[in-house]
């Protein structure tokens, strides 16, 4: 078995995207815990191996790789046993990557712009509300007459985006008005076994890091007064 660690925070939708497909591959992670609160992610040991400073982040016997949907490309190409998740044909392959970009510029991007400010204690705001909820109705579109995200059959792709739909859905938007997206996401739920294992333990390690984010937030309020 490959020695594989797997620097993460519980919390994190990218880092669950990894443990996921991780498990579905049969892989044993080593599960590193990365303290972004005590800013563990800027120490210079970690910084020297990941200049980006971020988790999800793979050291497979010394090669080091960021970026989750990076990470879990190159896991299906390395340990997999076929390439179903991950097709080698270039047009298939360029489908799937089609879909990761789309998550990662539009679909996660547009969440994680309008939702990470209010974690922060701030006021949701409008303008970054629509962006989001455009772009849920864009893979809403995507998805019509579709079973997964890419058509015929489970592939990485529908890992990641599952993770940022799922999210969306426990930090409150509304996806009932996609009625592609929800069809979708309880087909991926039920598709990957682990789903609401680790998404169950992510969010209360979540839910958990917002209310020492809140503390914390507070207690440097009271400080500066």
């Amino acid at each position: 078995m490959p020695q594989l660690s797997l620097y993460h925070t519980e919390a994190s939708p990218p880092c669950r995207t990894v443990r996921m497909l991780a498990h579905t591959l049969g892989l044993d992670l080593q599960l590193v815990d990365v303290d972004m609160l005590q800013e563990e992610h800027r120490k210079p040991e970690f910084v020297k191996m990941n200049p980006q400073h971020q988790v999800p982040f793979l050291d497979d016997n010394g090669f080091y790789l960021p970026e989750s949907r990076a990470i879990i490309g190159y896991l299906v190409d390395n340990y997999a046993k076929d390439d179903s998740l991950y097709p080698r044909d270039p047009k298939r392959r360029a489908t799937v990557n089609r879909m990761l970009f789309f998550d990662a510029g539009t679909l996660w991007m547009s969440y994680s712009d309008y939702q990470m400010p209010i974690f922060y204690g701030q006021p949701g705001d409008p303008e970054k509300e629509k962006k989001m909820l455009a772009a849920f109705e864009t893979f809403d579109k995507l998805l019509d007459g579709k079973d997964w995200a890419t058509g015929s059959h489970v592939t990485i792709a529908d890992y990641a985006l599952a993770v940022t739909a799922s999210s969306a859905e426990w930090s409150g938007v509304d996806l009932k008005a996609y009625s592609n997206v929800c069809r979708w996401l309880d087909r991926v739920k039920k598709a990957i076994p682990c789903f609401d294992e680790i998404n169950n333990s992510s969010f209360a390690a979540l839910k958990e890091l917002l209310q020492k984010l809140t503390e914390k937030l507070a207690e440097m309020s009271v400080n500066k007064q």
